[in-house]
């Protein structure tokens, strides 16, 4: 009945287009009802509760850093230098791209800013060089998808703190896996790509390559100053976060002067926007998830999955499938917020390392990101590269197949998770 309740109010709230924040508001109301305990003081208290908490000031000022590295030129100077070293090799504009989404991701933890930016610098250099551009843009797509599985990720934050697990070891956790996915990219762009007749850029005099190095060093060493610093127990993540901002705000406007002080307004407007959404929605999800956790859902969920209950990588492979299915449909934050508290009781109460899920629970939703028909980075892409929706979705899929290829294979080695995570931490 509970169950029942939960998942008719909640999909009818999304049928008619209400926001997901107000749609775990009316399931919250729905739990509340059925159990006979209405009480708008309580609901608004947990509101406020959901929004009270330290860890979720490390998220305006990531969001805020990204703002400023972007508007800072830092994104420029990374194509430019994996230009400079790539642009020679045959497909190099290929792995160009893979590099420069993989540090963009550690920058900016954001797929859709990833996505715009990249398509918007390489895409007509893709184009013109005679790249397929419906596989250039899926290509982008997959390497973008990478930026929610690694530190600064805001869904890393949104998940450790709906699920109270340790956001420095989220961080640490996430970067082998993040790796693997670039490097997953890599194999196959060389193997779909091997035998495309493109025009290849000639080779940069190693002058060249070292000055395009230097102008991109400022934006490569920021990644191993936030992950060095929290892992030497230098700062939290929050205050990484606040460093990150600093450390942004200073490049932009000494270093490379492309940051003007007019600028820092409508960038700090533009970071509390997207903020107050992201806050709203965390503090709604934490609120329907007190009442599915005292509603008892994640027991009856529980015992459907019992049969699986004693092995817990057989549970994990059921979990991360559905998590797929799902993905399909539904953008990653409905996703994150409506299971993350339905599906903790159960990892914790099959033995399964919280952050270890974590993982590849924000992996899965990413890769959701690129899986048709909703795929919001698909249509970024498709957008920026002005190609129609079914090209990107058919250039993307190899990529997504290689994504999820390491989605399982990392639920069946969990060492690949947690050996690094040992290490880093």
């Amino acid at each position: 009945m509970t169950v029942t309740v939960f998942l008719g109010s909640l999909l009818a709230a999304m049928a008619v287009s209400m926001p997901i924040a107000f749609a775990l508001l009316v399931c919250a109301l729905a739990l509340m009802l059925a159990q006979g305990s209405f009480d708008t003081t309580i609901l608004s208290q947990k509101l406020i509760e959901g929004a009270d908490n330290y860890v979720l000031m490390s998220i305006p000022f990531f969001i805020f850093a990204g703002e400023l590295m972007n508007k800072g030129g830092m994104s420029q100077r990374i194509v430019r230098f994996a230009l400079a070293m790539l642009g020679h090799v045959r497909g190099g504009l290929g792995l160009v791209a893979i590099f420069a989404a993989v540090v963009m991701a550690a920058i900016s933890g954001s797929a859709s800013a990833d996505a715009a930016a990249l398509g918007t610098l390489l895409i007509p250099m893709m184009r013109n060089a005679g790249y397929d551009v419906s596989r250039s843009a899926g290509l982008i797509a997959g390497g973008s998808v990478i930026a929610p599985c690694m530190p600064p990720s805001s869904a890393l934050i949104i998940f450790g703190v709906i699920a109270n697990v340790s956001i420095g070891k989220l961080f640490m956790a996430t970067i082998f896996p993040g790796l693997l996915m670039g490097l997953s990219l890599v194999l196959t762009w060389l193997w779909v790509a091997r035998r495309d007749q493109v025009k290849v850029f000639p080779r940069q005099p190693i002058g060249e390559v070292v000055k395009a190095g230097r102008d991109a060093v400022w934006a490569l060493v920021m990644p191993f100053g936030i992950v060095g610093g929290m892992k030497f127990g230098i700062f939290t993540p929050t205050e990484a976060a606040v460093a990150a901002c600093l450390y942004a705000m200073l490049v932009g406007l000494v270093v490379h002067r492309e940051l003007k002080l007019r600028d820092i307004y409508p960038l700090l407007v533009s970071a509390a926007k997207t903020t107050a959404v992201i806050v709203f929605l965390i503090a709604s999800a934490l609120v329907s998830g007190w009442l599915i956790t005292t509603s008892a859902v994640p027991q009856q969920i529980a015992e459907l999955l019992k049969p699986f209950m004693d092995n817990p990588r057989l549970l994990m492979f059921v979990i991360m499938v559905l998590v797929v299915i799902i993905g399909t449909a539904l953008d990653f934050a409905p996703t994150l917020m409506i299971l993350t508290p339905v599906l903790m009781p159960i990892i914790r109460q099959a033995g399964i390392d919280p952050v270890y899920f974590g993982v590849l629970f924000i992996m899965n939703n990413a890769i959701g990101l690129i899986t048709p028909p909703v795929g919001i980075v698909l249509n970024v892409l498709s957008g920026v590269s002005k190609v129609p929706m079914a090209d990107v979705i058919r250039g993307s899929l190899p990529f997504l197949a290689a994504e999820t290829f390491v989605l399982f294979l990392l639920v069946l080695f969990p060492e690949l998770v947690m050996v690094p995570l040992r290490w880093l931490t």
